[in-house]
């Protein structure tokens, strides 16, 4: 049972989640160190501005590793094809995982190692976007729907991507923001959303029976398309702040029933009865803050047609750290206790580890709102944050490196 560096190419997901939990504790731990010092008043170096850089290293940094894991585990099964060897992704992984710590160099001293950094990573996902939709291309499979829109999601990634690299490149600085902005709702926001329109009701069903399976596909494209034109309005307040007020009344009419509707599909799906479950209830713990923030873009963007300031940076935090971290803890956690034989439920260490990461978007959430104390919330959140990712790196790492518990091979 020693842990092993070998064992990590048994499985896709062994790999890309172990790789994903070194960049997912690194940028904690960088991010932890960056807010400490400003409130010390100690002044770090910096080429690209700190809310660029942290914008696309918590967006694009583990993110995808995580994606490569589950990715090339549950999308052979959807497409009815042999399963991946991951040995055969072990190249594009190992691109994106050494082209963070030189983007991060770049980030404080250099900006052409952060073009380069960022190059590695670019060159690596759009190797796996291509294996990915070679797979969705050899599939015959009736229904391909949620692997489509993956791959979709995936090739807008991989051309963000290239496109932040020739923007460190020539130092358009406000152009690798807007780019962020499209990763964040073009590629992974997307890829989330069609994984839990697929899995949340196939779990729930699962593990509770008496409870249907239901997901229509007009409710994964209108999911889709909510997120497109929330991204869309992200992209052009970048360009032309202010927007006008009736165009913001537009945007909350659109995105306020969106999140009503989110909200009640979660309890459509099973939410209440998946309270007894921890490691669903952990799932719906994260659906649900999709609903929240579009709400709350709703709120913020009506707010700004009144001429009020909105609620700044809330709605994409209940996003990112909201939806897209639990949801990120809740899916692999699950993953990892499945495939290394060990009973697909969340003990006291996991369930801590996730609320943790609940705790951090609730305080991020609560800086954005409360200006005055911002900064004691934000080293708060941070903490939080850091104990959630270097708590799961430590864990699941080590599962990840040992045989599976019950002597099967993966």
């Amino acid at each position: 049972m020693r842990w092993r560096a070998s064992r990590l190419l048994s499985a896709p997901h062994r790999l890309g989640f172990f790789a994903a939990a070194l960049v997912f504790a690194l940028s904690a731990l960088w991010w932890a160190v960056v807010l400490s010092t400003r409130a010390a008043g100690i002044a770090l170096p910096w080429v690209v501005a700190p809310p660029i850089a942290h914008g696309l290293l918590m967006s694009a940094g583990f993110m995808p590793l995580f994606i490569i894991g589950f990715l090339f585990t549950a999308g052979p099964r959807w497409l009815g094809q042999p399963p991946v060897q991951a040995r055969s992704l072990l190249a594009p992984v190992l691109l994106m995982l050494s082209g963070w710590p030189i983007a991060l160099a770049g980030f404080h001293w250099v900006a052409g190692l952060a073009a380069l950094g960022v190059a590695f990573v670019a060159a690596g996902w759009s190797a796996i976007a291509l294996r990915f939709v070679r797979l969705l291309r050899a599939s015959t499979v009736p229904d391909r729907t949620h692997a489509f829109a993956v791959a979709w999601a995936s090739s807008i990634g991989a051309l963000a991507l290239w496109a932040i690299v020739f923007a460190l490149a020539s130092g358009e600085y406000s152009g690798v923001r807007a780019i962020t902005q499209v990763l964040l709702w073009g590629w992974f926001a997307p890829t989330f959303a069609t994984v839990s329109h697929r899995m949340i009701p196939f779990f729930t069903a699962a593990a509770l029976p008496v409870l249907d399976a239901w997901r229509p596909n007009w409710l994964l494209w209108l999911q889709l398309g909510a997120l497109a034109f929330a991204g869309a309005g992200m992209v052009a307040e970048l360009f032309w702040w202010p927007l006008p007020a009736a165009l913001r009344w537009v945007q909350a009419a659109v995105e306020a029933p969106v999140g009503v509707l989110l909200l009640w599909v979660s309890v459509r799906w099973g939410l209440v009865q998946s309270l007894r479950i921890r490691l669903l209830a952990m799932l719906y713990g994260g659906f649900v803050w999709l609903g929240l923030a579009m709400a709350l873009l709703a709120l913020s963007h009506a707010l700004q047609a009144l001429g009020h300031p909105g609620l700044g940076l809330a709605p994409l935090h209940a996003l990112t750290m909201g939806y897209l971290g639990a949801t990120l803890i809740a899916m692999t956690t699950r993953v990892a206790a499945g495939h290394s034989g060990r009973p697909l439920a969340a003990d006291d260490l996991a369930w801590t580890l996730y609320w943790l990461l609940q705790a951090a978007a609730l305080l991020r959430l609560t800086a954005a709102l409360w200006g005055a104390v911002e900064m004691h919330l934000l080293l708060c959140a941070i903490g939080a944050w850091l104990m959630a990712t270097v708590g799961w790196a430590l864990r699941y790492g080590s599962w990840l490196g040992r045989p599976r518990i019950d002597g099967r091979p993966g």
